[in-house]
């Protein structure tokens, strides 16, 4: 499977994006996505996720809870990350990944990653 972040780009704090995730292949079920961050000098930061099953469970850190949220298209194969009220913190390079183990996800512990979508926030 392979996964593509875009959408990513300059912003003011206090505004909005849009990151959008396609993935090459149709997830089953037990498989979950996440979107995953890393600011310069920080580890990755799993940031928000949600599972492609009917209930379409989500998660998200403490960091974003209340200002990003995730969603899913599977007519599209896409996957999205809505981020509002942006702060400087949230400044980062944006994956997106997947895999059917919530572990995985939650520790960011893939074994391959795309490129990812830079993601900044002025001040």
């Amino acid at each position: 499977v392979q996964l593509q972040a875009s959408g990513g780009g300059l912003v003011q704090a206090g505004g909005s994006l849009r990151l959008s995730c396609a993935v090459s292949t149709r997830l089953f079920s037990n498989y979950a996505l996440g979107w995953i961050r890393q600011a310069p000098g920080k580890e990755r930061e799993t940031v928000a996720a949600i599972t492609w099953t009917r209930s379409r469970t989500t998660f998200y850190s403490d960091a974003v809870k209340g200002r990003f949220f995730i969603s899913r298209d599977n007519a599209k194969n896409t996957a999205y990350l809505q981020m509002n009220n942006l702060t400087p913190d949230d400044t980062a390079v944006y994956y997106c990944n997947a895999a059917n183990s919530p572990f995985t996800i939650l520790k960011a512990d893939f074994d391959s990653w795309g490129p990812g979508t830079q993601v900044t926030v002025s001040s």
